[in-house]
């Protein structure tokens, strides 16, 4: 027995050398992450030259070409078509032309009077008679076709269902809901109008004149930040496309296309409570135009790949996105913050690993280094990596994830340092309890965990490109310093970043990717927190 017992004091005494080991390696690549460096970096990145780093600019591809030049410089390779730093994201953005309704005497357009729940391009104007049906209902209690033919016309219904006096729905005839009004209810309309061979639908907003002039102004502030156009995924059908229109306009409008009042409707809404309203309006003609544009996006994701030693068939990633909002009304969003700071946080973190690398201290997995383009626009980039994997998802060990670490929110203003840390433990308790271990060794730092909350009503877990590897159960670690007066304006400039702090963070999160990186079995998935 002692032979075996001091076998195993040998073999515990080189397991307790190894880790030291490899605790001062990490302790010495951890200084090459510095204020001095982040700052150039940032500099650079959300600088006015760059002019907000807009998804598919010209501008935006500068920045993904300065991203691969420093990954070269680190000595990391290019794993795209066997030698590329920039994987080709097919997007394609994807707006409107003239989209207008048209009468004798007037012309309607598209968010300025009115709003879509789904289109059916018609590139060339058509006219069509408009019929009047009511609330649009076919039901043993309301059946609004019963004597209207609709065939190659447009409905006109309003929306919802009608109410009695206490309250109840003719429908149900109680207090519920029927399907004519709940949830999409619109949806359902569309369907009876489209089997009656109606070749649209107009539904007559049930809000008031106000209310309906206050949507039309929030869709015309949105339309002039963002534009007309969406981006989405060139293999994907038009999210908004259908083969039926389905217009939603307000009173007003309602009431110029039939030449009435928005008196005579809201008459006609009280007299649908007895009995089929549909007809009660004179037939007329409307031209309609509906042009979808289409446009291709170059745009790209950056990708720095490091091979590992005896585990190099699995892969940890470090990630960040580098694509900003661009400019409105001629003032740049540079998003030195959103994301500029995680996008030069990985940078410094790849440079780490890097120097130790040519120093003949590669890490046993293989890194990924992965700054994504069109997180603004919904995760699009990181999207398209999980479902177009350079390496397999399978052999994906780990997503540490970077989104705005170089501020402070109003709730920790003058309280130290402090990082918020967002789903380290929703799928591996092994990432959530190397990250505490990590944090207490090297100089910790606060660690708050209330965005990790299920209950959290900002849903910042659902917000950030690490969800897409959640998605897949990777297991994520996202790095998060809250919002702050600055977010999404013109005013998040370099100036504002607080780089000592972002100098801890981006060290912590070096050891806590080294750790899993060098760790001798991957990390254990375990949970499936929400």
């Amino acid at each position: 027995m002692k032979k075996y017992s001091f076998l195993i004091s040998v073999l515990l005494l080189s397991a307790t050398v190894s880790q030291t080991n490899a605790q001062k390696i990490a302790e010495k690549y951890a200084k090459t992450i510095t204020v001095k460096d982040l700052k150039k970096h940032l500099t650079f990145i959300a600088s006015d030259s760059l002019k907000g780093r807009d998804t598919g600019s010209p501008e935006q591809k500068v920045a993904a070409e300065y991203i691969a030049k420093q990954f070269d410089s680190y000595g990391l390779k290019g794993p795209v078509n066997g030698n590329s730093y920039l994987q080709p994201v097919d997007l394609i953005k994807r707006g409107w032309g003239d989209f207008y309704l048209k009468t004798k005497s007037k012309e309607f357009k598209y968010l300025f009077d009115f709003i879509a729940n789904t289109i059916s391009p018609m590139p060339q104007e058509e006219t069509f008679e408009m019929v009047f049906v009511g609330y649009g209902i076919e039901d043993k209690a309301l059946n609004d076709y019963e004597s209207t033919k609709v065939n190659g016309k447009i409905v006109v219904a309003f929306e919802g269902e009608p109410r009695l006096a206490d309250g109840s729905y003719l429908i149900s005839g109680n207090t519920e809901m029927s399907k004519w009004s709940k949830g999409e209810a619109w949806k359902e309309k569309m369907a009876t109008a489209k089997s009656k061979g109606a070749k649209a639908l107009l539904l007559i907003s049930k809000q008031s004149v106000e209310e309906f002039e206050k949507v039309i102004k929030q869709r015309q502030t949105m339309l002039k930040r963002f534009g007309n156009a969406r981006l989405g995924f060139a293999d994907q059908k038009d999210p908004q496309g259908s083969d039926f229109a389905v217009l939603t306009v307000g009173p007003t409008m309602a009431a110029d296309l039939f030449n009435t009042t928005v008196a005579q409707l809201d008459i006609l809404k009280e007299k649908a409570i007895t009995k089929s309203v549909a007809n009660q309006l004179e037939k007329q003609s409307v031209g309609i135009k509906i042009e979808r544009t289409a446009q291709p996006v170059e745009t790209y994701n950056v990708l720095g790949y490091l091979e590992g030693t005896d585990k190099k068939d699995e892969l940890v990633i470090v990630s960040a996105h580098y694509d900003h909002v661009g400019v409105t009304d001629g003032k740049i969003y540079n998003g030195a913050d959103d994301d500029g700071s995680g996008t030069v946080s990985v940078l410094e973190v790849a440079q780490a690993f890097g120097e130790a690398a040519k120093a003949g201290n590669k890490p046993r997995r293989s890194m990924l280094f992965l700054t994504v383009t069109g997180e603004e626009k919904g995760l699009l980039g990181s999207e398209f990596y999980v479902t177009h994997p350079v390496f397999p998802l399978a052999s994906t060990v780990s997503d540490i994830h970077i989104d705005m670490v170089g501020r402070s929110d109003k709730e920790h203003e003058g309280k130290g340092d402090y990082i918020y840390v967002i789903g380290s433990d929703k799928l591996s308790s092994e990432l959530h309890a190397s990250l505490i271990e990590q944090n207490d060794k090297h100089n910790p730092i606060n660690l708050d965990f209330r965005y990790n909350d299920p209950n959290d009503p900002n849903r910042f877990y659902y917000r950030s490109d690490h969800y897409n590897f959640a998605k897949n159960k990777i297991p994520v670690a996202f790095f998060f310093n809250g919002v702050h007066d600055d977010y999404h304006q013109p005013t998040d400039d370099v100036e504002k970043i607080e780089f000592e702090q972002m100098e801890k963070r981006a060290k912590l999160i070096f050891y806590l990717t080294w750790d899993v990186a060098n760790r001798d079995k991957r990390l254990v998935v375990d949970s499936d927190k929400k």
